[in-house]
């Protein structure tokens, strides 16, 4: 699969796999603003560099981040599993690592929150730390076994069908 920067076009719904893996970068990139984020308003206080990161950050995970679980979760595990069983495994523990991965999503938004509208919050290092170290681990799962499995196990026919409902989950017109 190839590599992709933030700075890359997205690819589009006619290659869901490459969607898929330019989130990752995207996460990626979201998830180094919330720990400079963290580094900063100690400091800082809830400046406006600060609250403008913030909005950001919830936007993308408010929004987008539960999409992209969509989207592997309904479109991709299931086919996954239905032509390559041996992978239900994987499947289920990639499953539950998104659940955990809400789980401390939850637990930062109301400070991301706090610091949106100007108060003075700290974003406890640990738990910042727990969902980049979890975030990290997930990611290079998907990319280096979920992803190239994908590409293996399907046809274009299947691919033009998951990119058809990550369109319709957004909304999309194609």
């Amino acid at each position: 699969m190839p590599t992709l920067s933030p700075t890359d076009i997205a690819p589009g719904f006619d290659d869901p796999l490459g969607m898929l893996a330019a989130c990752h970068l995207r996460i990626r990139d979201k998830l180094a603003t919330l720990a400079r984020l963290q580094r900063h308003v100690p400091e800082n206080g809830s400046d406006s560099e600060a609250r403008a990161a913030a909005r950001g950050l919830l936007r993308y995970f408010d929004g987008a981040a539960p999409n992209h679980h969509a989207d592997e979760e309904r479109s991709l595990f299931p086919r996954i599993a239905a032509r390559a069983p041996d992978a239900r495994p994987l499947l289920e523990a990639l499953q539950n690592e998104h659940r955990m991965l809400d789980a401390h999503w939850r637990r930062l938004r109301p400070l991301l929150s706090g610091i949106v509208a100007g108060q003075r919050a700290v974003l406890p290092p640990r738990d910042v730390r727990d969902l980049l170290d979890l975030y990290g681990m997930h990611l290079a799962r998907e990319d280096d076994v979920l992803l190239p499995l994908a590409q293996d196990v399907f046809d274009a026919e299947v691919l033009a069908d998951i990119g058809r409902e990550m369109a319709a989950r957004r909304e999309t017109l194609r």
